[in-house]
Parts: C-alpha cells; sequence; structure tokens
C-alpha cells in the first residue's frame, strides 16, 4: 500500500513539474534579452509605449534579501531587465542612471569568489550580472553598517562595488541627487 501511495504521489508530482516548465516557457516566449545587456535583465517589449528619447530616469533598488545559493540574485537582475526594458522602448542609454544599494545579508552577495564560496561552497553567480551593471553605468553601493556586521571588507567585493556610510546615507545622497527609489 505505501509503494502504491509513494508511486501515485510521484507520478502527480511529475505531472505538476512538467506543468510549471511549460507554464513557465509558455508564459517567457514573449520575453527576451537585450538590447543592452544581453545575458540577464529579460523583459517584454510593450509597443506604443509612452516614452521618448528624452526621457530622463534616475533610480535607486534597495536590496536586502540575498539571492539563492548559486543563483543569481532577482533582484539585481531587476536593474538589468530595467535598463534592457527601457532602452528597448527608445530611452537612450546615457538617460538612464541607476543605483543598487545593498544591505543585510544581500551584502554577501556582492564578495569577489573566493570570499563567496568559503561560505556558499560555489562561485558567487552573481559577479557576471554585477560587472555588467556597472560597465552599463549602474553604482552598485554597500552599506558599511551591514559590511561590518557581516566582517566584510573592501578587498572581499568585486571590483568597482562602492561602500558608503549606511543603506540609509546612500539613500540620502542618492535623493538629494533627484534619484527615486524603485519599490519593485
Amino acid at each position: 500500500m505505501k509503494k502504491i501511495v509513494f508511486l501515485f504521489i510521484a507520478a502527480v508530482m511529475s505531472c505538476v513539474s512538467v506543468q510549471n516548465v511549460y507554464a513557465q516557457s509558455a508564459v517567457l516566449k514573449n520575453f527576451d534579452y537585450g538590447p543592452l545587456i544581453t545575458d540577464f535583465g529579460m523583459h517584454a517589449k510593450i509597443p506604443n509605449v509612452s516614452l521618448s528619447s528624452e526621457t530622463q530616469l534616475k533610480v535607486a533598488f534597495d536590496v536586502a534579501a540575498p539571492g539563492q545559493g548559486g543563483k543569481v540574485n532577482r533582484k539585481f537582475d531587476s536593474l538589468a531587465r530595467f535598463l534592457n526594458m527601457h532602452v528597448a522602448a527608445g530611452v537612450p542609454k546615457e538617460n538612464i542612471q541607476l543605483a543598487l544599494v545593498v544591505h543585510g545579508k544581500a551584502g554577501m552577495d556582492l564578495l569577489v569568489h573566493e570570499t563567496y564560496s568559503k561560505v556558499h561552497q560555489q562561485d558567487n553567480a552573481n559577479k557576471a550580472l554585477l560587472l555588467e551593471l556597472m560597465k552599463n553605468n549602474v553604482s552598485v553601493i554597500l552599506c558599511g553598517q551591514s559590511a561590518t556586521a557581516y566582517e566584510i571588507n573592501h578587498s572581499q567585493l568585486i571590483k568597482g562595488v562602492k561602500m558608503d556610510l549606511s543603506a540609509m546615507t546612500a539613500h540620502a545622497l542618492l535623493q538629494q541627487q533627484g534619484y527615486t527609489v524603485n519599490p519593485f
């Protein structure tokens, strides 16, 4: 009887998995990467949007939750998606200024492979994305208070990541420069 119940549950779970894969691929069929960052930031092109080549965007993203070990932090990927979808909609890359303010355990996602692998036993999947973001003029800022709490020093950070006194300070300074905070 236990075998029959186990086999039934296994059959149901495999059907659910197949349905999830099908549903996900069906949903994502209208999504693509690029035009700016080609390996991250999937988005859908939307015709007839109300953006112009004059649109100016200055947006800060706040991230405190770490990604799952070995996977790209979905919140970091949001910046690539933001860049890709707005450039695809006609906003010049030069008109988009983004900042990624990282605090809490998400600070671990900013570590070089050597340090990251001591904690997660694998390379940091975020490194390539972060380098692409910074190559596209995104400021990546780590909260100094979180860095101290998690014993992170400058030498452990991916090259180009900056550290500020705190995430609160970073956001206050960014707001003075005209940045808005993205709630997503």
